[in-house]
């Protein structure tokens, strides 16, 4: 088959090379969005053989990708604001507090310290969840007898690596991913789902073993570490009447929440509309209740964080998004009507003129997520992963949901900052155990690594 003449234009060539270019800025680890940006407008002029209509392709690429988004962008801007009223009244500690009567022993303060932050992380995403359960339940865990390292690893590999990867309750990487592929919304969560809890266990599992040979028995004292900012865990938290209340009410609110999910079938726009709705009557009510006569004022400065937080995350993913949106379903709203998606096209003619399985492209794919990844965004390869795993995985009869959902793994995993040492995540994590994150880094690596590779045989037999 000539696939160079009878398939493939000029704009589709310029496009895969815009994109080996933006991997190699990856590998580089150096900043992709100015290639994405100048790949959008090259591959604009390429297909309009205009300049002023590249110009306006520039635009409407950040645009389209700002649309597709923008819903996932508010409800973490609105579960941020939340959160930070909550610091306000004292009832973020009050909500982790049961845990600390849990961490007795090393290895329970392993377990429970990364099952309360994956649970807070689930629900307000892992940065800020590392502060709220980090400076609360770490002290704890070291007076235990858990070394630093050990707690910044159960931290960060159930909050920014299970947690965030799969995403299951405000699904903004799902999200992104199902856009990307043209995918219905809410039909990746069972993936991601199966698949981030099986590399999250896998290696949290390796994690303790390996640590454990470091863990200080009962009576040998427990450690400590100047680094560690936060409350101290000899003094107890003042339990006044609204902040015991809000503490008891969110996770109830949230758990009901959840429950309406599960038995009305609630999923993707909807269940972030229920999300983000909930968040906001929530920061209202505690604004109310904390400032009374100042909550005009008060919780305006809440959203004020939520969205900066929201928008320092979406910045760098949009320009990029944009960008691999050329190659989706979204191509249309970008180059105009009738518009070829460029990806899917050279993927189907790769898959004609080169037999691929489920085992490479489940392999394939998780090596594309993490070399994605390694700009220290997790959410920034999806695009990328969630694209190919449309224009290979269609032509070639996989499963396109399960190999969109070990690319999402590979990039977030990596991205989200459990195995480089300039993502935010670990840099967050190790800052407040008071280890080095290059130290970090070092340590996830063989367990994570593992943990994916688990994670791609189970994502093959789904495929």
């Amino acid at each position: 088959m000539d696939i160079d003449a009878q398939a493939l234009t000029s704009a589709h060539w310029l496009y895969l090379v815009s994109i080996l270019v933006i991997v190699v800025f990856m590998v580089m680890r150096r900043d992709v969005v100015l290639p994405s940006l100048i790949g959008l407008f090259i591959v604009g002029f390429a297909y309009s053989g205009s300049l002023v209509n590249s110009v306006q392709i520039l635009f409407r690429g950040l645009l389209t990708a700002g649309e597709e988004l923008f819903d996932i962008m508010l409800v973490i801007a609105l579960m941020v604001a939340m959160l930070k009223s909550l610091q306000t009244m004292k009832a973020d500690a009050l909500m982790v507090a049961p845990a600390q009567k849990l961490m007795k022993t090393p290895t329970t303060s392993f377990w429970v310290l990364g099952g309360v932050m994956y649970l807070a992380a689930i629900f307000f995403w892992p940065t800020p969840a590392t502060a709220l359960v980090g400076t609360m339940l770490i002290p704890i865990a070291l007076k235990s007898g858990l070394p630093p390292m050990a707690a910044a690893m159960s931290v960060n590999i159930l909050g920014h690596g299970m947690a965030l990867s799969g995403d299951l309750v405000i699904q903004g990487a799902p999200g992104l991913s199902e856009s990307s592929a043209g995918l219905p919304a809410g039909s990746m969560l069972p993936y991601v789902a199966v698949l981030s809890i099986v590399t999250g266990v896998v290696a949290a599992t390796i994690a303790f073993f390996m640590m454990r040979k470091e863990f200080k028995k009962p009576g040998e004292g427990g450690f400590s570490s100047d680094l560690i900012s936060g409350a101290d865990d000899d003094g107890p938290v003042e339990k006044t009447t609204r902040a015991s209340t809000f503490a008891v009410l969110v996770p109830v609110v949230f758990l009901a929440v959840i429950v309406a999910m599960v038995t009305q079938g609630i999923r993707g726009g909807g269940a972030t509309a229920l999300l983000g709705g909930t968040a906001s009557a929530l920061l209202v009510l505690s604004g109310i209740v904390e400032h009374k006569g100042k909550a005009l004022e008060e919780i305006v400065g809440y959203l004020r964080e939520g969205f900066l937080f929201a928008i320092k995350i979406f910045a760098p993913v949009i320009p990029i998004a944009g960008f691999f949106f050329l190659g989706s379903g979204n191509v249309e709203s970008i180059l105009g009507a009738g518009a070829p998606p460029l990806l899917f096209d050279l993927g189907e003619n790769l898959a004609q003129a080169i037999p691929l399985n489920s085992i490479a492209l489940a392999f394939g794919n998780l090596l594309v997520g993490i070399t994605t990844g390694l700009d220290g965004s997790g959410f920034s390869g999806l695009p990328l992963t969630a694209s190919l795993a449309e224009a290979l995985g269609g032509p070639a009869g996989i499963n396109v949901k399960a190999m969109a959902a070990i690319g999402q793994m590979g990039s977030v995993w990596t991205g989200g900052g459990t195995i480089i040492a300039w993502a935010f995540g670990l840099v967050a994590t190790a800052g407040i155990a008071g280890v080095k994150p290059l130290d970090l880094a070092r340590k996830n690596f063989i367990p994570v690594l593992a943990g994916l590779f688990v994670a791609t045989i189970v994502a093959i037999f789904m495929m």
